[in-house]
């Protein structure tokens, strides 16, 4: 199932290396004390990480969407923080290397490939979440600019990104809403603020943060692939990458709990054995096994199926729906295992209990994933 060829085998051994040697020896201290991990951030880019979804002749390496997986993964196995860090990115690398202009490719790509330039996308409105055909950001032209006056939250680096995928209603009147929906590539600058770093239970470090547009002013060209009313379908295959990503990063957290678990299990004694041969430990054990593995196969699925140039919205939806939950009783049965010492800060376990639920409701929750896989599967069989 694991299809790679030799270069990307070797890139992922490289972060499975980084991860085992720098990450996983600091994660700990810097998610406590909620800080940003500069240095571990600048080993990614020089690692190429950044780049792995950027083609030539923007970017040195791109990869498959399996290895980009693969990667997510190894880095959410260390600190799921860190492969948040490059999740808004990648989607804005895909869609702007898919949809965009000749020109929006060579001004952004070379530069988010190497890091030097690192991307979020701004989706989510305070008013609500899921039903994107009803955000109320508006881009009005004016002459030969854009006026964009909204507010957008829950963005991910948004006080380190210097570039914003932002969707918005270039014609509020239109009907279907859909298709007064445009995503415009904006970069810092008077009108756009970034107001406030949002509290949360995980996910520390990376900031997730309020921003406001007051009278910003964006030229004409910034609209992705220069037609106006094409946003919402380019977000949607955008968030196939997303979704993937948010699988894949569940399966790092469900990884580094199984791991720390049959570790755990084998070290600690009760009644005189390893807890892992009393029966409800084994139990638990072989079924955190079992489900992250069932996560892997539909993560590089629908992985594959992205590679093969085919939709994959159903598959994608599936893996994360899927992996997130997994994830999230493979961490719970994680701080079972672990008894008292699951419930300490002096472990890692608390930590992947409190990032899991992070992919349950990030890039679409899971209701949504339900009713996008119900939907396809009419579509796909109809009577």
């Amino acid at each position: 199932m694991i299809r790679l060829n030799d270069e990307e085998r070797a890139i992922v051994d490289v972060v499975a290396d980084f991860v085992d040697r720098e990450v996983r020896t600091a994660a700990r201290d810097l998610e406590h004390a909620n800080t940003y991990p500069e240095r571990l951030i600048e080993r990614m880019k020089e690692l190429g990480v950044f780049g792995l979804t950027i083609p030539e002749p923007y970017g040195e390496v791109s990869v498959s969407k399996r290895c980009y997986a693969l990667v997510t993964e190894e880095l959410a196995r260390g600190w799921m923080s860190l492969a948040g860090a490059v999740g808004g990115h990648s989607v804005v690398s895909y869609l702007i290397a898919v949809f965009g202009t000749e020109e929006q490719k060579r001004r952004y790509l070379p530069r988010m490939a190497t890091g030097e330039l690192r991307a979020t996308m701004a989706l989510t409105e305070p008013s609500g979440g899921s039903d994107l055909q009803a955000i109320s950001t508006t881009a009005r032209r004016s002459g030969d600019r854009y006026v964009v006056d909204g507010a957008k939250m829950w963005i991910s680096n948004a006080r380190h990104a210097g570039l914003i995928a932002l969707m918005c209603k270039t014609d509020p009147e239109a009907t279907p809403r859909h298709r007064g929906i445009s995503i415009l590539l904006v970069e810092k600058g008077p009108g756009l603020t970034v107001s406030r770093d949002l509290p949360k239970l995980g996910y520390k470090g990376v900031e997730s943060c309020e921003i406001s547009f007051d009278g910003y002013e964006a030229s004409l060209d910034a609209v992705l692939g220069g037609e106006e009313g094409r946003g919402f379908a380019q977000m949607m295959r955008g968030l196939e990458v997303g979704r993937i990503q948010v699988a894949a990063r569940a399966l790092g957290v469900g990884r580094a709990a199984l791991e720390d678990s049959l570790r755990y299990a084998q070290e600690r004694e009760a009644f005189g054995k390893p807890i892992w041969q009393h029966q409800s430990i084994g139990n638990y054990l072989a079924d955190m096994a079992t489900q992250l593995r069932a996560a892997r196969l539909l993560t590089l699925d629908a992985a594959e199926r992205l590679d093969g140039g085919e939709r994959c919205d159903i598959e994608a939806g599936m893996a994360k729906l899927y992996a997130s939950e997994a994830a999230m009783q493979i961490a719970l049965n994680a701080v079972r295992i672990h008894g008292a010492a699951g419930y300490s800060t002096e472990f890692d376990v608390e930590r992947y209990f409190r990032d899991a639920p992070l992919m349950i409701v990030g890039e679409g929750t899971n209701e949504i994933q339900r009713n996008v896989i119900v939907k396809q599967l009419i579509d796909r069989n109809p009577r």
